[in-house]
C-alpha cells in the first residue's frame, strides 16, 4: 500500500483550497498512492482562531465533503482530510478528520479530542472537543490505519488506544504552528509514537507560513520512509506491514509491557 503526505498551505477560500488538494492528488495517485493524506483544517485556515472558523464550518454531508467525496471516487483513492464540522453548539465548532472511500462514501471521521489551550493559544474558545469514544480505524488495501489530530500527538494515550484497536499505520494531520522548538517537537514526537507503538506513523501539518511544514513518515523502527520541508509537495511512501512483525520480534515493548490505557 502507497500513502501520499500532500502537504498544503490553506485559505479561508474554500474553492481554492479545494483546488489545490485536486492538484495534490492527481500528483499523487500519478505516483501510485492508494491514501492520500491531507492536513488539519485543509478546508478553511486563517492564521488565528477567530469566529470565522465557526462561520465557515459544514456538516459532514455538506458541499465541501460532497466535493471531496467525488474527487475520491474520480481518483479511485481513499483521502484523509480536516474540515471544519457544525456542532450543536452555536458558538463552537468540530475540528474533524474526515476519511472518503474510493467510491466516495464517507468511511470514518474523528473529532479532534485534544484542543490546542497551549502556547498562547487557546483552540476551546471555538472548537468543542470530541468525545472520548471507540478509536477511529479504517482499511486500506488490507492494511488498518488509525487517525488522531495535531495536538493530540502530544498525548501516548490516544496513540495506544488506537494501536490496541488495531491500527498497523497511525496519521496525524496537523496545522503545527511555528514558535520555538515547535519543528523539533513535531518531530521528536512523531518518532516516539513510532518507536514506542511498533508502528508506521505519519504526520503531514500545513506548509509554511501558516505550519511548520515539516511532513514525515517513519517505519516502526523509528527509521525515516519519508519526508518534505517547507514545500507545498507531496511525499508518497510503501507501507510493508510484515515490517512491523520483524520489529517486534526484537522489541517486543508491547508484548512486555504492564499497564493498560483505558478511557
Amino acid at each position: 500500500m502507497k500513502i501520499a503526505l500532500c502537504q498544503m498551505l490553506t485559505t479561508e477560500d474554500k474553492a481554492a483550497n479545494l483546488a489545490e488538494m485536486r492538484r495534490l492528488a492527481e500528483d499523487a495517485v500519478g505516483r501510485g498512492a492508494d491514501l492520500l493524506v491531507f492536513p488539519e483544517f485543509a478546508m478553511f485556515e486563517l492564521p488565528q482562531l477567530t469566529r470565522a472558523f465557526v462561520d465557515a464550518a459544514e456538516p459532514l454531508d455538506g458541499p465541501f465533503a460532497g466535493q471531496v467525496g467525488q474527487l475520491a471516487k474520480e481518483l479511485s483513492a481513499t483521502i484523509v482530510y480536516g474540515l471544519v464540522e457544525t456542532s450543536p453548539d452555536p458558538d463552537r465548532a468540530y475540528n474533524t478528520l474526515l476519511v472518503v472511500g474510493p467510491d466516495g462514501e464517507r468511511v470514518a471521521a474523528y473529532r479532534k479530542q485534544h484542543l490546542y489551550d497551549a502556547f498562547g493559544y487557546q483552540e476551546s474558545a471555538f472548537i468543542c472537543p470530541g468525545d472520548l469514544d471507540a478509536p477511529q480505524t479504517f482499511t486500506v488495501d488490507g492494511v488498518e490505519v488509525g487517525m488522531l489530530t495535531c495536538y493530540d500527538l502530544r498525548f501516548p494515550e490516544p496513540a495506544r488506544r488506537v494501536v490496541d484497536a488495531g491500527a498497523e499505520v497511525l496519521l496525524y494531520p496537523a496545522s503545527w504552528v511555528p514558535g520555538p522548538r515547535k519543528e523539533f517537537h513535531w518531530k521528536t514526537l512523531l518518532l516516539a509514537r513510532a518507536i514506542e507503538n511498533t508502528v508506521f506513523v505519519a504526520g503531514v501539518s500545513q506548509a509554511p507560513p501558516m505550519g511548520v511544514g515539516s511532513a514525515l513518515a517513519v517505519d516502526p523502527m523509528g527509521s525515516t520512509i519519508a519526508e518534505l520541508a517547507e514545500a507545498v509537495d507531496v511525499a508518497v511512501f510503501d507501507v510493508d506491514t510484515s515490517r512491523i512483525g520483524v520489529v517486534r520480534a526484537s522489541n517486543p515493548s508491547l508484548a512486555n509491557r504492564r499497564y493498560t490505557v483505558g478511557a
